[in-house]
C-alpha cells in the first residue's frame, strides 16, 4: 500500500456508514471504534478520532445512536450503539452505498463491460 496523509475526498459520507454497521454489530467507545474502521477495512481507511467523535455526536442527535456511561477500572468510556431508526438509516445507506458502487464499477469498466459509447 502507498504512503498516503489521508484518505481520498469522495470519501464523504462513508464514516457515518462504517459507524453505523460497526455499531450494528456490537457497542463500541470511541477509540476502539476508530480501531475497528482500520481493522475491518484491512488498515485501507484511518479515520481519527476528531473525524469520528462528530460523527458519533450528530448521529446520537439525530437518534441514530444511544450513549451510555461505562466504568473501566477509574476511567468512564461513552459507548455508543445503534437504535431501530440507526438500523433502518444503515439499510438504506447500504442499499444506495452497493447501487452507487456497482454504477460506478460499471463506468470504470467501460465498453468491455457492456457501455455503449456516446455518438458525436
Amino acid at each position: 500500500m502507498a504512503n498516503r496523509t489521508s484518505n481520498p475526498p469522495f470519501l464523504n459520507g462513508v464514516p457515518e456508514l462504517l459507524i453505523l454497521r460497526l455499531l450494528a454489530r456490537r457497542p463500541m467507545y470511541g477509540y476502539e471504534l476508530v480501531q475497528a474502521i482500520k481493522l475491518a477495512t484491512g488498515n485501507e481507511l484511518e479515520f481519527s478520532e476528531g473525524c469520528v467523535y462528530p460523527i458519533l455526536h450528530r448521529l446520537e442527535g439525530d437518534k441514530l445512536l444511544t450513549a451510555s456511561e461505562l466504568s473501566v477500572g477509574a476511567r468512564k468510556r461513552i459507548v455508543y450503539q445503534t437504535t431501530a431508526a440507526g438500523r433502518k438509516r444503515l439499510e438504506e445507506s447500504t442499499s444506495t452505498w452497493k447501487r452507487i458502487s456497482s454504477a460506478i464499477n460499471l463506468a470504470l469498466g467501460g465498453a468491455e463491460h457492456g457501455t455503449a459509447t456516446v455518438a458525436r
